[in-house]
């Protein structure tokens, strides 16, 4: 009995730390924001908060651009969700066949990640700036000459997609890898045997078989996605304008730019708060159901 006791102190001794600094780092400034975001805060030192209940949200939701940015947001995390996907289950099946140099391959496809998203940004800034014009001159092809990526709302936000994904896709292929070196040869062996083609072996073997991964991908590339602001900031800022509901937005303006825009820029601290926790309400809805969703579908299968 003592003993238990003990091993039940020491665990959480042990557990303590990560408890006080989630509770100091997370569930405080969390509480205190949802304060902020019913007042009339500036974060000007010695002027004190004046209560206003739900102002701040009402004057969100009436904001036209804040809504055009939800739109986006969900479009562009639709979008990367699939591409980052795609391309990493891809590039997962490249690197795990008995291939001259798969482990160049892995690591070639896994440094983009490395980058920093500023510095990613401005680097295909110069990629849709000067070079793929200049590859349109030198093929003779003048629709991509001409294609001003950045500059056409309609092309840019495909722009921060495949920026995006060439990050991204090579973190999220390494869990497809480790996934697949554990799905069972003999299974595949024995489908082979058996007359079954590359299609129906990935069908009712191999994506079964990873179904667990599937489930955190889609997790780390919703929330990703969601979240997106350096490379954003780096390539377009928000970027360029566009039309909707006959008011000027920033075309490629997400949410978490929004978001900053508002609080710092527009020096609206308690607006930008408030839209804030809706921007974590909503990721936090969604990425449980997509997790809740995925794992039903690993039982299934």
């Amino acid at each position: 009995m003592k003993k238990q006791k003990n091993d039940k102190l020491v665990f959480w001794l042990f557990l303590a730390p990560a408890l006080i600094s989630f509770l100091v780092v997370v569930i405080i400034p969390f509480i205190m924001g949802l304060y902020y975001s019913m007042t009339d805060w500036t974060a000007i030192a010695g002027v004190k908060p004046t209560w206003v209940g739900l102002e701040n949200y009402k004057a969100m939701f009436s904001d036209v651009s804040f809504r055009y940015s939800f739109m986006r947001t969900f479009l562009f995390t639709l979008l990367s969700v699939i591409s980052i996907n795609v391309v990493a289950l891809t590039f997962a099946f490249l690197v795990t066949r008995e291939i001259r140099f798969r482990n160049l391959y892995r690591a070639g496809f896994f440094i983009p990640n490395l980058i920093g998203g500023l510095v990613l940004g401005y680097i295909w800034q110069f990629i849709f700036k000067s070079v793929v014009p200049s590859i349109g001159a030198l093929l003779g092809i003048e629709a991509i000459e001409n294609l001003l990526i950045l500059a056409d709302p309609n092309w840019t936000l495909f722009g921060l997609i495949l920026a995006f994904t060439w990050q991204y896709a090579g973190y999220i292929m390494m869990i497809y890898v480790a996934a697949l070196l554990n799905v069972p040869q003999e299974l595949l062996e024995a489908s082979e045997i058996d007359g079954a083609n590359f299609w129906q072996k990935l069908v009712n073997i191999t994506i079964p078989m990873i179904a667990q991964a599937f489930t955190i991908t889609s997790f780390l590339t919703l929330v990703n996605s969601f979240k997106q602001f350096d490379i954003i900031l780096a390539l377009t800022n928000g970027g360029p304008t566009a039309m909707y509901q006959d008011q000027v937005v920033n075309s490629t303006e997400l949410l978490a730019l929004n978001i900053y825009n508002v609080a710092f820029k527009y020096n609206n601290m308690a607006e930008g708060q408030a839209r804030a926790i809706i921007f974590f309400l909503v990721l936090s809805i969604i990425s449980i159901g997509q997790v809740y969703y995925n794992k039903k579908k690993e039982v299934e299968m």
